[in-house]
C-alpha cells in the first residue's frame, strides 16, 4: 500500500549556488534544473542521501512532511525564490493524514540499488567520485560569508589579465582578488561564489556564481590575503545558442580596483593531500584547470622551500587548441623532473582529435602503477561530458594491467582518492 505521505527532499534557493554537485553524484536521476533553480523530482527520489554529504552550501539538507498527492512537483519548485514553510500538524490532519503516518514517513530508508530509466545497471562514473578528502588534507573552512548578499565580504580586483592567446570568443581571464584585512582562509581545490551586481529578467537579485580557486593555501602572491580565479567569457550555451552568461562577463571585464560581493569559502573534500611522497593525478579542461593550477603551485613553493619531498605530478589536460589553452605558456617552463605534463587537443587544424582519455590509455602503464599506490590521489574537473570517459579510461586502465577495478574503485572512493568535480 502506497503511503499517504513522503518525507520531501527539497533544495534551498536562497542558499543553493548551483554548482551542479547534487545533480552530479544523483544515482537515480532525481534532480533536474533551470536556469533558475535545482529541484528534487518527489517520485524518483529513493532518499540514498549520496547528494548531502558533497553539497558544499547545505542547501540539499531540506524535506517536507507532505500529503503525497500534494507533493510539490518540480514545476513549483523551478519558481521558488525561498522554501515554503512546513505544514503543521493540524494542516496535516486536515489533509488526512495521521500522525503514525507522519513517524513512519520520517523513518523512511533509502532503497539499496539505482538503476537507470530501463531497470538496467549502467555504469556510473559518479558513483566513484569520493566525498571526503585524502587522509592527509588540512582542515578547510567553509560557509565563512554568505549565502546571502547582505552578508557576503567585499574583496577588491588586484588583477585582471588574459591567459588565452585568441580572441575575444575563447576569452579566459586570470582574476586576483584580495580581502585586505578580512580573514579569507582557502585550501587549493575550494571554491568561492561571486553575486554579481543587478538583478535577473524577473527583477531578482543575482544569485551567486561558482568558481574554482586556482592560486595556493598562501595566496596568488605569497604572504598576502588574496586568491585569483580562472574564469571563460561565455557567449554561448553548450548547445551553441548566443547567451552573455552574467557571472563570467561581469568578471572577465573587472578592472584593478573595482570591488566584488564574494561569497563562502566552498568546497570540504575536493582537497589536496599533504603527506610526504603523495602523488596527484591530475585531469582537467579548461577551466577546469584552476584547482590544478593551485595544486601544482602549492606543491612548487614546498619543493622550492625544500623542506617536503613530494612525489609524482602528472598532469591530463585538454583544449580545443593550444591557443586556448589557459596558462600554456607558463606551464611549458615547468621542470620535467618537477609534473609530467600530458597535452591533448581536439581541434588542431590538420590534426586528428585527441582527449584526455586517449592521452591516459597511452600512459596506462603510469596510471596502472599509481592505481595500486595508497599515496596516490587522483583529480577530475571540467566539463560533465568528459566525466565519464575519464573514469572509463581508469577503469580500462585497470581491467587491462589484470586489476579488479571495481576492488580498486571503491577504494579510491572510501579513502578520497578519486575526486570529480564536473559542471
Amino acid at each position: 500500500m502506497t503511503a499517504a505521505v513522503i518525507k520531501q527532499h527539497l533544495i534551498d534557493p536562497e542558499i543553493c549556488i548551483r554548482c551542479n554537485t547534487c545533480e552530479a553524484i544523483c544515482p537515480v536521476g532525481a534532480i533536474t534544473h533551470d536556469s533558475r533553480n535545482y529541484v528534487v523530482k518527489a517520485d524518483v527520489c529513493n532518499l540514498c542521501m549520496d547528494c548531502i554529504s558533497p553539497c558544499p552550501t547545505g542547501s540539499i539538507d531540506n524535506w517536507r512532511m507532505m500529503p503525497r498527492a500534494k507533493a510539490y512537483p518540480i514545476e513549483e519548485q523551478l519558481l521558488w525564490d525561498e522554501l515554503p514553510a512546513e505544514l503543521s500538524a493540524d494542516e496535516l490532519a486536515a489533509a488526512g493524514v495521521s500522525e503514525s503516518e507522519v513517524t513512519q514517513a520520517a523513518e523512511q530508508t533509502p532503497a539499496v540499488a539505482a538503476t537507470d530509466a530501463t531497470g538496467q545497471t549502467t555504469f556510473n562514473s559518479a558513483a566513484y567520485g569520493a566525498t571526503l578528502p585524502p587522509w592527509s588534507a588540512a582542515h578547510a573552512y567553509t560557509n565563512l560569508y554568505g549565502p546571502k548578499a547582505e552578508k557576503a565580504i567585499t574583496a577588491t580586483v588586484a588583477g585582471n589579465v588574459r591567459v588565452t592567446e585568441v580572441g575575444k570568443e575563447y576569452d579566459t581571464h586570470h582574476i586576483v582578488l584580495d580581502f585586505g584585512a578580512m580573514p579569507f582562509p582557502v585550501l587549493e581545490g575550494q571554491s568561492i561564489g561571486i553575486v554579481p551586481p543587478g538583478t535577473d529578467a524577473g527583477g531578482r537579485p543575482h544569485h551567486a556564481r561558482q568558481y574554482s580557486i586556482a592560486s595556493p593555501r598562501n595566496g596568488e602572491r605569497p604572504g598576502y590575503n588574496n586568491l585569483s580565479l580562472t574564469v571563460k567569457r561565455v557567449l554561448e550555451d553548450h548547445q551553441g545558442q548566443p547567451v552573455r552568461g552574467v557571472g563570467s562577463n561581469y568578471l572577465c571585464d573587472l578592472k584593478v580596483g573595482d570591488k566584488v560581493q564574494v561569497i563562502g569559502p566552498f568546497g570540504a573534500s575536493f582537497l589536496m593531500p599533504n603527506h610526504p611522497r603523495s602523488h596527484i593525478v591530475m585531469i582537467c579542461t579548461g577551466t577546469g584547470s584552476a584547482p590544478m593550477r593551485a595544486m601544482t603551485e602549492w606543491r612548487r613553493r614546498l619543493r622550492a622551500s625544500g623542506k617536503f619531498e613530494g612525489g609524482k605530478l602528472m598532469l591530463f589536460f585538454g583544449a580545443r587548441t593550444k591557443e586556448e589553452l589557459p596558462y600554456f605558456g607558463p606551464l611549458q617552463s615547468l621542470p620535467k623532473d618537477f609534473i609530467d605534463i600530458n597535452f591533448a587537443f581536439s581541434r588542431t587544424p590538420g590534426q586528428p582529435k585527441r582527449y584526455v582519455q586517449d592521452l591516459m590509455r597511452e600512459r596506462a602503464a603510469d596510471l596502472a602503477a599509481l592505481l595500486q599506490d595508497p599515496n596516490a590521489c587522483f583529480y577530475v574537473c571540467g566539463l560533465k561530458a568528459m566525466e565519464e570517459g575519464v573514469v572509463m579510461a581508469l577503469h580500462d586502465v585497470a581491467q587491462n594491467a589484470g586489476l579488479n577495478w571495481e576492488a580498486i574503485g571503491q577504494t579510491l572512493k572510501r579513502e578520497g582518492r578519486l575526486h570529480l568535480e564536473t559542471y
